[in-house]
């Protein structure tokens, strides 16, 4: 079975752990301290805070922008259901805008539409590794005084040009960027997520969220030469990365130069090769963007059968995975838990359907994710290629 993806993990990482284990301190502590430092050059920024998950750096984002219960904040539904998720644990109410079918992003030209009064932020995706148009969306951002939080989590080392300069993902362009370090990334720490800003007082306050609001954090305490008495003086969370995992996560780093180029070249050789199927779309680069081509995302021609499609290919010896979710169309997410920016009973929106989402349902619907990881070899992706011609001539 040729697997729809596969950490690169070896040597280097097992012997990082060990030290880990060798040292006595497995919590978080001097190797978290060492991948937010080494994170933090990487991408370009001053601050790196690392945590649990990016669900919880997305929640400690936009707690810490304000948002709080009854505010709404923009977003895409076609998206891992995390990114919404993340918005209802503050209390808040995702407001669900359609995507560009070109990029699988945020459509800019959506946003002035459905900003309120109650509008706290927007919270915008860099879908599969693709950037999203950031330049217009922080135009728009600032021109009604709103803050940006990238949910970045496909999108480490992923690069954007905003003006003269490439930049990469994560430094942030917006007021914060969240990564996610999930086994199907582009780097793992089996789970666990990290938090950019510039802002120094953003920073101290993830910090502080993720430890509980403790006033005094445990590895100061133990090095002091005299007794603290730690205080709590606010609710927090317990949202902090181990050592264990930082450690993975230096020897990660290392490696992502590497990984990048590898799934470049493949995405490059995908392209040329998917080109020659009549009707499927394969995924297109803006000039102003370099995707990291965390996943592979094509559209089926028309008349293609999603379904019969990726059980064909299985079939074959090829793991495939459907289009990105939307998050309107689970059963978590019933009409009163969001909104499409106009009242569902004059959109007609239900649970499984929005007409003013038409880009994101076709989207999970007609799309399916290829396989593509480091490891692979072209003789595999001529097997993936091959079972998804056989598919679409079945």
């Amino acid at each position: 079975m040729i697997p729809i993806t596969k950490p690169t993990i070896g040597e280097p990482e097992m012997a990082a752990t060990a030290k880990v284990l060798q040292s006595g301190w497995v919590s978080q502590g001097p190797y978290v301290a060492q991948f937010e430092h080494a994170f933090a050059a990487y991408v370009g920024t001053a601050h790196a805070c690392a945590v649990s998950s990016c669900t919880t750096a997305l929640q400690l984002a936009l707690l810490t922008v304000g948002v709080k219960p009854g505010d709404e904040v923009i977003t895409v539904s076609h998206s891992f259901v995390a990114t919404a998720n993340s918005i209802r644990y503050c209390g808040a109410t995702p407001v669900f805008v359609d995507i560009c079918p070109e990029t699988y992003n945020l459509d800019p030209a959506l946003l002035d539409a459905v900003i309120t009064a109650r509008t706290r932020a927007i919270l915008c995706v860099h879908q599969v590794g693709m950037p999203c148009d950031l330049a217009r969306i922080l135009a728009i951002a600032a021109h009604h005084n709103l803050p940006v939080i990238e949910d970045a989590a496909c999108a480490i080392g992923s690069e954007i040009r905003i003006g003269p300069q490439w930049e990469r993902i994560g430094k942030p362009h917006g007021d914060i960027a969240c990564f996610s370090f999930h086994p199907r990334k582009i780097i793992t720490t089996g789970e666990g997520g990290m938090l950019t800003t510039h802002k120094a007082d953003w920073d101290q306050r993830f910090r502080l969220l993720r430890q509980h609001c403790m006033s005094v954090p445990d590895t100061t305490r133990h090095q002091s030469a005299q007794v603290i008495f730690e205080t709590y003086p606010e609710l927090g969370f317990n949202y902090r990365m181990t050592d264990l995992q930082a450690a993975v996560g230096c020897e990660q780093l290392t490696r992502l130069p590497e990984i990048i180029a590898k799934r470049r070249a493949l995405a490059a050789r995908y392209q040329a090769r998917l080109a020659e199927i009549p009707g499927l779309k394969v995924p297109i680069e803006p000039a102003w963007a370099r995707s990291n081509w965390q996943s592979f995302c094509v559209r089926l021609p028309e008349g293609g059968d999603q379904r019969q499609v990726m059980q064909f290919m299985l079939d074959a010896g090829v793991a495939t995975r459907r289009g990105i979710m939307c998050a309107h169309r689970e059963a978590a997410y019933p009409p009163e838990t969001w909104s499409c920016g106009v009242a569902h009973q004059v959109c007609g929106c239900a649970v499984g359907g929005c007409r003013r989402l038409q880009q994101s349902e076709d989207a999970q619907d007609r799309t399916i994710i290829l396989p593509l990881f480091p490891q692979m070899s072209f003789e595999q992706q001529d097997e993936v290629i091959a079972a998804l011609h056989g598919a679409l001539h079945m």
